[in-house]
């Protein structure tokens, strides 16, 4: 079974920079012009994570928190996030979408989505039922043991 295991995580290894490069070129293509990466990154992050605050920004960007400040002054600014204060400590703001920022990632998604299924096209039914069977069960079990996923 190690062996086994091993093998599907080599694999693994091999196919996700790959199909995670497709994605970004996708999102990149189809996110606003205006919205810079590291922007739609904390756009996305934020959809995952709800009341996130700045310091967990940062790190998942691997920037500084003065630097993720300003952006998300930005942001807010636009529109596309919301700061309110934490009702259990009012020293900690929660980040969290607005309904306009929630839009602009349904739409960069779905044509996203979209796009990258022109791809899978390519492969037999049978391939993709399997495929789809297989990343359900890649993500059960992935999810919960600090694994930042999503993007």
């Amino acid at each position: 079974m190690k062996d086994t295991s091993e093998a599907l995580a080599r694999e693994i290894l091999e196919a996700v920079p790959f199909a995670m490069g497709l994605i970004r070129e996708e999102m990149r293509r189809h996110r606003s012009s205006d919205i810079t990466l590291p922007q739609f990154r904390t756009l996305l992050f934020l959809q995952r994570t709800p009341g996130a605050a700045l310091h967990q920004v940062a790190d998942h960007l691997g920037l500084t928190p003065p630097t993720v400040s300003k952006m998300i002054h930005g942001l807010s600014s636009r529109g596309l996030i919301e700061r309110p204060g934490s009702a259990v400590d009012r020293r900690r703001v929660e980040l969290r979408l607005t309904a306009r920022g929630s839009a602009l990632i349904v739409r960069v998604r779905g044509e996203t989505i979209s796009n990258f299924a022109v791809r899978l096209e390519k492969m037999r039914a049978d391939e993709q039922e399997n495929l789809i069977a297989a990343l359900e069960s890649l993500r059960r079990a992935l999810q919960g043991k600090g694994i930042k996923t999503g993007e």
